[in-house]
């Protein structure tokens, strides 16, 4: 695998930390849930998994597309060991790494705000 601007900037290694968060997010949007739902909160309070579902959704979404949002914004790539980065070398190639984050970033927050909804309208 090779860095592709606006298409793939991390290596294994970073995919892998990337379903590593992505896991953590979903446990606690479960727990968070269910802690939710179990200590008859108001119904209102579901809203508070949103942030456990932007943990989820970004990681998820980074690891699917083999694209790190931070990297992107911040015109780096790493396809060796971990926290070893690269700068992108040209302008175009920044230019392109910084749509697909800010696409990334815009997906993820509407996956989390789906979640969220769904667990909010949820009947229990």
């Amino acid at each position: 695998m090779d860095y592709i601007a606006g298409s793939c900037n991390i290596g294994k290694g970073e995919v892998r930390r990337r379903q590593i968060v992505a896991l953590i997010g979903l446990i606690l949007v479960i727990s968070t849930t269910a802690g939710l739902i179990g200590s008859d909160s108001a119904k209102s309070a579901r809203f508070g998994v949103f942030i456990p579902a932007l943990i989820f959704s970004i990681g998820f979404i980074q690891s699917r597309r083999k694209f790190c949002l931070a990297y992107g914004l911040m015109g780096t790539f790493n396809f060796g060991p971990l926290g070893k980065l690269s700068k992108v070398a040209t302008p175009e190639d920044r230019k392109a790494d910084r749509k697909t984050a800010v696409s990334i970033l815009v997906q993820a927050l509407a996956l989390a705000l789906t979640i969220t909804l769904i667990i909010y309208l949820f009947p229990l």
